[in-house]
């Protein structure tokens, strides 16, 4: 293969790997937004059907209350209506509390969005510092040997990058267990 040949597949070669690894790693930062937006949907819902429900059980446990106040007598049937309700806003509370806990794995994709963006950040920078040394008027040896460098550089920094990001987003201790994600 000719210098130039050489030459040219060595810049080939870093573009689609520079382009590749820029690709890859956006589309998982994609993919970890689009998974935060279904999870911050799917709380707000829960969230809001509990409130809901929670408010209800609190405004027919009033309306006992009220009865009983104005002279109802309190007989076994609302006694036991006033322990159903008990129960049933618990319940409520309990799912609100579920759906508060969503928080933090949302906050754990964020997290990871970041790192993610920084990390290929640094791949870029590292692949421009190393570009930096080529001089224009440098043989075609050198820009080869400085072109295949970058090219290494792409690759280790690209595959610390992905090993490090490559972790479940998980909550624990929730009243329904452990829950991974993703």
């Amino acid at each position: 293969m000719t210098r130039k040949n050489l030459l040219g597949s060595q810049v080939k070669r870093l573009l689609t790997s520079l382009s590749d690894q820029g690709s890859q790693h956006l589309t998982e930062v994609e993919t970890d937004l689009v998974q935060t937006t279904y999870l911050l949907s799917e709380a707000i819902e829960k969230l809001g059907a509990s409130f809901m429900a929670i408010h209800a059980g609190v405004a027919a446990q009033q309306e006992i209350l009220d009865q009983l106040q104005s002279g109802t007598p309190l007989t076994p049937e609302i006694e036991s209506r006033l322990g159903v309700l008990k129960g049933e806003v618990t319940q409520h509370v309990n799912a609100a509390v579920t759906g508060l806990q969503f928080q933090d794995m949302t906050s754990q994709l964020i997290g990871r969005t970041v790192r993610r963006i920084a990390g290929l950040r640094d791949v870029l920078c590292a692949v421009g510092s190393s570009g930096a040394i080529m001089i224009p008027d440098s043989e075609a040896d050198e820009l080869i040997a400085v072109l295949s460098d970058i090219n290494k550089t792409l690759e280790e920094q690209s595959a610390k990058l992905e090993s490090v990001l490559w972790k479940a987003v998980s909550q624990t201790h929730m009243e329904s267990g452990d829950i991974e994600l993703f």
